[in-house]
């Protein structure tokens, strides 16, 4: 996604689901701040899921009072309003950088080696993607980036003709193949047709990964109607490769002054939508100190 990587949300004919990141919470203070902006602006808002928990031995409701927000009226919305004002190009895949005495050059998949030169290069993708383009320009960045340990997840995107009477809106699922189920139009914002998410665990998705999606869709739905689900009237699958990480980098992203390049992204900071925007706050400073410093 160009604007908000896994804050993702799939539409079609009369419904949408949010597919990737579920929810966000808020717990420092800087982004607290930014959340009550982007609720100001509209594009988010407070969600008071009724949670469950279904263990191997029965089914409980989640503790804690940790407040939940998600994108209004799509996960998207955040990273809409973040990119107001920016200059964007899109359908352009970066394949390569290189860097000469004037500053730096990009080429892309779809355009070749790109007209403009570039004072400094930011890359806030995945891992397993950055390494790659750092790997012939900046080695040391290119270890840090092989470093992350990042895993894949089957995300399941269920559509019903009418709501599925279950007395709750979400739920942890620690057994079985499920992790998280959460009915869409229980979100604020939400319209249209039932739509549920259904995630599938790391261990299970990677196991899984180069399987077909109906035979992935087939094994999440038998298990979501063990959870007290319905088949549905449809479904959609998309595979995260690169959805789940427990890596971090010290400050929480890595800048390299002398060649103006810097990476961030959630993988660099513990993972959580949270996690993303303090690294990309993080690597920001890092420029702005730059720049500001004398030559």
């Amino acid at each position: 996604m160009a604007r908000g990587g896994r804050t993702a949300t799939r539409r079609g004919d009369g419904w949408a689901c949010d597919h990737g990141a579920q929810y966000f919470t808020a717990r420092d203070a800087q982004f607290r701040a930014e959340v009550e902006r982007w609720r100001a602006a509209g594009a988010a808002a407070p969600w008071p899921a009724r949670i469950a928990v279904f263990d191997p031995d029965g089914r409980r409701n989640a503790s804690g009072d940790e407040q939940r927000f998600v994108g209004t009226p799509r996960m998207t919305a955040p990273g809409r309003l973040l990119a107001e004002g920016l200059e964007l190009r899109a359908q352009t895949t970066v394949n390569s950088l290189r860097r000469d005495a004037g500053g730096w050059r990009l080429a892309s998949a779809e355009h070749g080696l790109l007209d403009e030169m570039f004072h400094g290069v930011l890359l806030a993708v995945p891992a397993p993607q950055a390494e790659p383009l750092l790997r012939p320009v900046a080695p040391a960045l290119a270890t840090l980036a092989a470093q992350a340990r990042m895993h894949g997840c089957w995300a399941l995107m269920l559509r019903f003709a009418a709501p599925l009477a279950l007395d709750f809106d979400a739920a942890f699922v620690n057994h079985g193949p499920l992790r998280w189920i959460a009915r869409d139009r229980a979100k604020p914002g939400r319209t249209g047709l039932e739509t549920w998410t259904l995630h599938a665990s790391a261990e299970w998705s990677e196991a899984q990964l180069e399987e077909a999606p109906e035979r992935v869709a087939g094994l999440l739905i038998d298990a979501f109607i063990a959870l007290g689900g319905s088949a549905p009237q449809g479904w959609a699958a998309h595979r995260w490769r690169y959805a789940i990480t427990d890596s971090a980098l010290a400050g929480g992203c890595a800048w390299h002054a002398d060649q103006r390049l810097g990476v961030c992204g959630d993988w660099a900071n513990g993972g959580r939508v949270e996690g993303a925007w303090s690294s990309g706050r993080a690597l920001a400073g890092h420029v702005l100190d730059h720049l500001a410093t004398p030559r």
